[in-house]
């Protein structure tokens, strides 16, 4: 399995527009933070996570133009969304399939209902819809017939539930703040967590770094990537150093194979 980091930030990116911190102004290209997304390839079967609004950005960055077998939509923000216009070189090959929830399939439906017509005009995304239930396991496969297993996960952006995902033993989690304790099990063996920690202060909606840092505690991953992180997190060549062993920040472009 390969994962590649596409987009390490949160909703606002780092450097945020305006700010002229430590972390904005640093010159390191992993202070560089693209909004949260990530591709994963298994079994010749080549996942994204989450389509947000520098999804172009980050697939001219890749230089990799092979097709994507499946979206996986977290939850409905723009952030994690806002990109989704943005397959359209990717239907040269094929339909591209997005898995979500129920209501999160009628949102885009109304967000970005050209792309759903009955008749549409000549270019849009030809997009999919396949919902998904919370702990209910589905494929998904490429053109060649190769298929891998997906778990969606229930977690809960503040009051908010949207979904992580397990593939293999690997699991993608954003925009957390709680789990409920039924999902712990589902979470058990991990190889590798990614994660959000989005600053050290606490926040009503996500995990703090602390907070994330309970949550390995309780999961025991062999390797934890943090993710969905904001400029507060401060210097990575810093707040890297204050972290255990076998726990990292992630950054974008950083692939991990396993």
């Amino acid at each position: 399995m390969k994962i590649t980091i596409l987009g390490s930030g949160t909703s606002t990116g780092v450097p945020e527009i305006g700010c002229t911190c430590p972390t904005c102004t640093s010159t390191d290209p992993r202070d560089k933070r693209l909004r949260c997304s990530g591709l994963v390839e298994a079994n010749g079967v080549r996942i994204l996570i989450d389509c947000g609004p520098d999804f172009r950005e980050q697939m001219i960055r890749l230089n990799d133009f092979k097709p994507i077998d499946a979206v996986l939509i977290t939850h409905e923000h723009y952030d994690h969304v806002g990109g989704l216009d943005d397959l359209r070189p990717f239907c040269r090959f094929r339909d591209v399939p997005v898995y979500t929830e129920a209501y999160m399939a009628q949102r885009l439906r109304e967000r970005i209902p050209y792309c759903f017509a009955e008749h549409p005009y000549p270019g849009v995304p030809r997009i999919v819809l396949e919902e998904i239930t919370p702990g209910i396991p589905f494929y998904v496969s490429n053109a060649e017939g190769a298929k891998v297993e997906i778990l969606p996960i229930r977690v809960m952006h503040g009051k908010l539930p949207i979904l992580g995902y397990r593939i293999g033993q690997m699991a993608w989690i954003t925009d957390m703040l709680t789990m409920p304790d039924s999902e712990y099990e589902h979470l058990t063996g991990l190889e590798v967590l990614v994660m959000n920690a989005l600053r050290p202060k606490a926040h009503p909606t996500h995990q703090s770094i602390s907070e994330a840092l309970e949550n390995v505690l309780r999961l025991l991953p062999q390797e934890t990537y943090f993710v969905h992180m904001s400029h507060h997190v401060g210097l990575h060549i810093e707040a890297e150093k204050e972290l255990p062993s076998r726990v990292h920040l992630a950054y974008d472009g950083l692939c991990l194979s396993f």
